[in-house]
């Protein structure tokens, strides 16, 4: 991971720590963190955050750092609060902080790997495989934590979940694949 965040993150999200009084958590996800945790070599205008707390700092960003706001005017960069993704149902017992220290009051703090892929399992576009992809080689990925992961703490809340069996599966006999090659 690296020490500091690149430009323009650093000051979109500094002008975010100065409208705060108190500890603010962003839950990330997506591109963000697979880009800046993980290294993978993409662009993303936003940061995908699945909760913030308190509740009560939604408010305090809603206008300014959401898409077509004045920070993502001024930077081009977003905020992107994602209501409907399914996660694992226990995330947050294994969050880790990106960047401790950076700010004063915000609390970046990443999914683990094996929930952040698993966000990504319903939309399972082109994007979404390539980033799996990454973290799988990455991490590297231990695909019986992956597995066991899916089936019991995303499974069982999935509306379609005969779909993501298929799509995991898919998932993971494509990664194996990828480790076959020499």
């Amino acid at each position: 991971m690296p020490d500091t965040l690149p430009e323009p993150w650093f000051s979109f999200l500094k002008e975010l720590d100065e409208l705060v009084n108190g500890p603010v958590h962003f839950h990330c996800i997506g591109g963000f963190v697979v880009t800046m945790l993980y290294g993978l070599g993409r662009t993303t205008a936003d940061v995908n955050v699945l909760h913030i707390t308190p509740r009560s700092a939604e408010d305090a960003f809603a206008h300014v750092a959401m898409k077509g706001g004045k920070l993502h005017l001024k930077y081009r960069v977003y905020l992107d609060y994602v209501t409907v993704v399914a996660h694992p149902c226990d995330y947050e017992s294994r969050l880790h902080e990106m960047f401790p220290g950076a700010f004063r009051h915000l609390h970046l703090m990443a999914l683990d790997p094996y929930d952040l892929a698993l966000t990504k399992l319903e939309r399972s576009s082109g994007r979404d495989r390539s980033d799996v992809q990454h973290l799988a080689r990455t991490v590297p990925f231990d695909l019986n934590i992956l597995s066991d992961r899916y089936t019991t703490a995303l499974r069982p809340y999935l509306l379609n979940p005969e779909r993501e069996d298929k799509t995991l599966k898919f998932w993971i006999e494509d990664i194996e694949e990828l480790r076959a090659r020499p």
